[in-house]
């Protein structure tokens, strides 16, 4: 198909279902196959056994049993643990991948915060510390000039020494 043209969704959902049946019915297949070939080993491997016989014939064949199911048993112990070492080998392997690749640093967020709330989240909710900085600041007062009343006496007075001061910027 070319770029320009799509499959329309009823057209995709109509080929998924098919391809979902025909895998339904390789799946039945794959477990009638593998149940044929559990029975065909069955019948090969482990004839019926002979059961007419006296007690002495019966205790035979079930020692015989015995001794190939503890066998059988003893194999399967070993594969078991072969399977466990290589799980553990391959967990391992996984871990150094990891740990070749490095792990990736976020990006860090800015977050506005208070100092009373970083404490609360570093110290648990168990933890109440305040830090109201200005609560510890000394208070200062500031002093007030009291002016006298005869400074203010001539307003001209005022004037005149400002236009002097004026004069001094002036000329420099």
């Amino acid at each position: 198909m070319s770029e320009g043209k799509k499959m329309t969704s009823s057209r995709r959902h109509h080929l998924k279902s098919l391809m979902l049946q025909i895998a339904a019915s390789w799946i039945e297949q794959e477990k009638k196959d593998i149940e044929a070939a559990k029975e065909a080993y069955v019948a090969e491997n482990c004839p019926a056994p002979d059961l007419s016989g006296d007690q002495n014939a019966l205790m035979e064949i079930c020692k015989k049993l015995s001794q190939v199911i503890d066998k059988i048993d003893e194999a399967r112990y070993d594969v078991e643990a072969k399977v466990q070492k290589a799980d553990k080998e391959i967990a391992d392997l996984k871990l150094k991948v990891v740990e070749l690749a490095g792990v990736k640093k976020p990006a860090l967020k800015k977050v506005r915060m208070s100092a009373d709330a970083m404490l609360q989240a570093l110290l648990g909710s168990k933890h109440k510390v305040t830090m109201d900085l200005r609560a510890n600041l000394k208070q200062v007062k500031k002093e007030v000039k009291e002016e006298s009343t005869e400074a203010v006496g001539d307003w001209r007075k005022n004037i005149e020494d400002k236009a002097d001061r004026k004069k001094m910027f002036e000329t420099s």
